[in-house]
């Protein structure tokens, strides 16, 4: 078979595309702007606030964090909803809705064997080491024997009524089976995955739950070095350990704060940010609440004083992770109606010096999810197999791409990408037909773990993914028909790019003795996902410049279907 070199495609790039007037604003206009005026500061001293709180949806923690969000958005303009007038462009609200269960927090908490002097867990060194929804001890704690639980079946044979089951699996079934219905006064736990690199960070714990049941007792989550302790010495003997806990369980409410930068044009359109304040850590999420709230008071502020303008609506959601989202697009059907993109920031402000990883942007479904191969790669979270009925064809995560890597050009910082997976705030719109993405990084070896502490933030990272945030939404906000040009110029550029890459690996792959026909399949599904994410650009489009996009639509489209059918051409021979 015959290779065709990347610059013949280049050419026919060049040749098959008309002249055409750039957009008056452009991302790089707001880009250089932002530069200027967003340093990340507010959103590490909002990160810095929130990750001393152990944030639960409904505890204290959790509202203090809302509370002090709704009190920066006031002190930049905000005005509370309810006491708006038309004219008001800035406003938030704040929502209450009764808490269907009860919420919970944790005060205080220690494990010790029975014989040592050195407690084998303190709360205050290791926050994240009783569950959540466990209730408090009796204030001298509770000493009762150590069983040691393989699986689930063990429980048929061995007695653990009045005792405390040690494991080492996912707890959920053994404590239902153990402790719910056998009589076991609690579970301890260890089960931290690899990639957070336990036999290193040995005192790291990863925060674990028990699903609410008034019936529940508790439950703890050793460190790796905890774990080999305790195993240790249940070699030697019979273990007994005294276990205190306090903590709080009460009824309480949901917060879920919502600010709006009303469009001076198109106000029913909107792009909408969403980030999580629920779970205790620093990255994981205060600092995507954090840079959210940055981007929020600076937008406000530089359309006070004329350097910007939104046509569009651009609206900021902080809550409860997917359930506040979720909420948000199904409350209200006319609003839902104009909700052009979604946007979620989750673990932004990594110091991957220290945390391992990368910023990634997830990308909506597209072939890499189903084709994983390539550059393309899950992260340790992992993802299902998609199909192609599940893509999902747009110009978002192209478009985003291209503006992240620019910004990271300019700031030296690393920007990549990985197939969609799901799991946070970028899903509900998927779920409901917007485009949607995740910016995230991973893997980070303190995940949920209580080491995501502040000095595992890097106020740079969240400057960097600030700027290219919100400089990407100003372009979308006030997005037309040149804008959509200008993006259909990225994604055709993105689409040559990624056949050739396609077609490098199907050709090695053939000669390795997979059938050419498989890679011919994976060659045109990528072609069918460009030629519809570049026809997606109309959505921006104005009525008075339908034509003069449709042909550079058209344009974008015969180039890359004539350079599939090439490829495709020579992976038949």
């Amino acid at each position: 078979m015959t290779k065709i070199p990347f610059f013949l495609f280049i050419s026919l790039v060049a040749l098959g595309w008309t002249q055409t007037k750039n957009s008056a604003v452009t991302t790089d206009d707001y880009l250089d702007i932002l530069r200027d005026n967003l340093s990340g500061e507010q959103a590490y001293e909002t990160t810095a606030f929130m990750e001393q709180f152990w944030r639960v949806v409904g505890n204290e923690g959790f509202n203090k964090s809302i509370h002090k969000v709704a009190e920066s958005l006031k002190a930049a303009g905000y005005v509370l909803e309810e006491n708006a007038s038309n004219t008001d462009r800035f406003t938030y609200r704040l929502e209450k809705r009764p808490l269907q269960r009860p919420t919970w927090e944790i005060l205080d908490a220690d494990i010790s064997l029975v014989g040592e002097n050195t407690p084998l867990l303190s709360f205050s060194t290791n926050r994240n080491m009783v569950y959540i929804n466990s209730i408090s001890t009796p204030k001298n704690g509770i000493t009762s024997e150590v069983i040691y639980v393989e699986g689930i079946d063990d429980l048929q044979r061995i007695s653990v009524k009045g005792k405390i089951i040690f494991t080492e699996t996912n707890a959920t079934d053994i404590y239902k089976e153990g402790v719910l219905k056998k009589g076991a006064l609690g579970i301890i736990t260890y089960d931290n995955p690899d990639y957070l690199k336990p036999d290193v960070n040995v005192n790291s714990i990863q925060f674990r739950s028990l699903t609410f049941d008034p019936k529940n007792t508790w439950g703890i989550a050793l460190s790796y070095s905890a774990k080999e302790r305790l195993k240790a010495a249940l070699e030697k003997e019979q273990v007994y350990a005294k276990v205190y806990i306090a903590s709080k369980v009460y009824p309480s409410e949901e917060l879920t704060l919502v600010a709006n930068i009303k469009g001076s044009e198109i106000p029913g359109e909107r792009l909408v940010f969403s980030a999580h304040v629920q779970e205790p850590g620093a990255n994981d999420n205060a600092s995507g609440a954090g840079v959210q709230l940055e981007m929020a008071t600076v937008a406000a502020k530089l359309i006070r004083n004329g350097s910007i303008d939104v046509q569009r609506t651009m609206t900021f959601i902080w809550g409860d992770e997917i359930i506040s989202t979720k909420r948000y697009l199904q409350e209200n059907e006319k609003r839902a109606k104009g909700i052009k993109w979604g946007l979620s920031l989750d673990m932004v402000g990594e110091n991957t010096a220290i945390t391992g990883g990368t910023f990634l942007i997830e990308k909506m479904p597209d072939p890499s999810a189903i084709w994983t191969r390539g550059k393309d790669k899950h992260t340790d979270w992992g993802g299902n197999l998609l199909t192609l009925e599940d893509m999902k064809p747009h110009y978002l995560n192209d478009y985003m791409i291209h503006n992240f890597l620019k910004q990271g050009k300019v700031a030296h910082w690393e920007v990549n990408t990985n197939p969609y997976e799901g799991g946070s705030d970028h899903t509900p719109f998927l779920d409901n037909n917007i485009p949607g993405l995740l910016f995230w990084h991973f893997t980070d070896q303190f995940y949920h773990t209580d080491g995501d502490r502040l000095d595992k933030v890097s106020q740079e990272t969240l400057k960097n993914v600030g700027i290219a945030s919100l400089a990407s939404a100003l372009t979308l906000i006030n997005g037309d028909s040149y804008t959509a040009m200008d993006i259909v110029r990225i994604v055709r550029d993105a689409a040559t790019n990624r056949l050739s890459e396609e077609f490098l690996l199907s050709e090695k792959s053939i000669k390795s003795g997979n059938p050419a026909k498989s890679e011919i399949a994976i060659l045109k599904a990528w072609e069918n996902w460009y030629l519809k994410a570049i026809a997606s650009t109309t959505d921006l489009a104005s009525p008075e410049n339908t034509v003069i996009l449709d042909k550079a639509i058209l344009e974008a489209q015969a180039i890359i279907e004539s350079q599939s059918k090439m490829f495709v051409a020579e992976l038949e021979k």
